[in-house]
C-alpha cells in the first residue's frame, strides 16, 4: 500500500525545491526527509528526483507523479476542513469540471445560481479536456462536467447528460472591420478576415458548413480552443469573430467590438454531465433550472 507520509515529503521537497527548504517546512531533519523519499523509490523500483549541481530536479517519473500527489493532498486539505467545521459552518463541496472549449461568460452564469443557495457551499472549478473532465467524474473526483457536447457515446463511462439550452451565434468585430464587413451580413463577409473556434468545438463544424451554404468564404486567420484568446484577438482588429447570442451585449461592453450580424441556423448547446440519472447535488439542481429559467429564457 502506498505510504502517504513519504508520498508528502516526495510531494513537499517538489514544491519547495529542496529538501533543506522541505525540512524548514515540515520540521525535520535532512536525513529524514531524503531517506523516507529513498524508500519510497526503492519500494516502487523508481527514482523520483535526480540532482543537478547542488539543485534537486524531478525525474519523468517524478514530473508524472506529482500531479496525483496535488490533487491528492488538496483533496486532504478539503477534508480535513470539512471535519474540523462546526455544523453549522459545514459548506456542502460542489466540484465542476467545465470542459475547456465553452465560454467563460457562458460558465459564469451557469454556475452564478449556486452561489444564492441558502446552504453553504464551496465551488472548485477546474478547466480541462472533456474526456479527462468525465474520467474523473467516473472515480468522483468531479460532481458535474459542463460542456458543449453531451456524453461521448464512445466512452465507457456512467454518465446522464441534461441539455441545459442552446442558442444561436452572433458576429462581432472592432469598428474599423465592421465599417468594412459589417453591411449586408453575412454576404459583406466575403473574403473578411475571420478568427473561429478550434476543431475540438461542435460549433465549428456547424459554422463552416453555415458558411458553405450562404456562398460565403471569409478569410480564416485564425483558430482557438479558448474562446477568451479568440475574442483578444478580435478585439486587437484581428478579424471577426463569433460568440453565443446570449452573451451578445457582454461582449460587445467587454471587448469593445460592434455586433455586425446574427443567425439562428447556426447554434451553440451546453450540457451537464453527472453521474446521477436524478440530481440531488443542490449545486446541480441550482445550474440546471437557472440556465432554463434565466439564461436560456428561449
Amino acid at each position: 500500500m502506498l505510504n502517504y507520509r513519504q508520498l508528502h515529503y516526495f510531494w513537499v521537497v517538489a514544491k519547495t525545491g529542496s529538501i533543506v527548504r522541505a525540512c524548514e517546512q515540515l520540521n525535520l531533519t535532512p536525513q529524514t526527509v531524503s531517506g523516507q523519499i529513498s524508500l519510497l523509490e526503492q519500494t516502487y523500483g523508481v527514482e523520483l528526483f535526480k540532482r543537478v549541481g547542488r539543485q534537486l530536479e524531478l525525474t519523468e517519473t517524478g514530473r508524472t507523479a506529482l500531479p496525483y500527489a496535488e490533487q491528492m493532498f488538496q483533496l486532504g486539505g478539503d477534508l480535513e476542513a470539512l471535519l474540523r467545521a462546526q455544523p453549522e459552518e459545514q459548506q456542502i463541496l460542489f466540484r465542476v469540471g467545465v470542459a475547456d472549449v465553452v465560454p467563460k461568460s457562458i460558465v459564469y452564469r451557469l454556475i452564478a445560481p449556486t452561489m444564492a443557495l441558502s446552504e453553504p457551499i464551496r465551488i472548485t472549478c477546474r478547466e480541462d479536456q472533456l474526456e479527462r473532465l468525465l474520467a474523473d467524474l467516473a472515480i468522483q473526483r468531479l460532481d458535474l462536467v459542463i460542456s458543449d457536447s453531451p456524453m461521448p457515446s464512445h466512452l465507457d463511462i456512467k454518465g446522464y447528460s441534461q441539455k441545459l439550452g442552446e442558442c444561436g451565434v452572433s458576429f462581432f468585430a472592432t469598428r474599423a472591420l465592421a465599417a468594412t464587413y459589417g453591411k449586408d451580413f453575412p454576404h459583406g463577409m466575403q473574403g473578411a478576415p475571420l478568427l473561429i473556434p478550434g476543431q475540438q468545438t461542435v460549433v465549428r463544424s456547424r459554422l463552416m458548413r453555415w458558411f458553405a451554404e450562404q456562398n460565403v468564404q471569409p478569410k480564416i486567420v485564425g483558430e482557438f480552443d479558448d474562446s477568451a484568446l479568440m475574442k483578444a484577438f478580435g478585439k486587437s482588429g484581428s478579424g471577426i469573430f463569433i460568440a453565443p447570442s446570449v452573451i451578445a451585449d457582454e461582449v460587445m461592453e467587454q471587448y469593445d467590438v460592434e455586433l455586425i450580424g446574427q443567425t439562428d441556423a447556426v447554434t451553440e448547446s451546453f450540457y451537464a454531465i453527472s453521474v446521477e440519472r436524478k440530481v440531488k447535488h443542490p449545486g446541480i439542481v441550482a445550474i440546471t433550472e437557472g440556465a432554463r429559467r434565466q439564461l436560456f429564457t428561449d
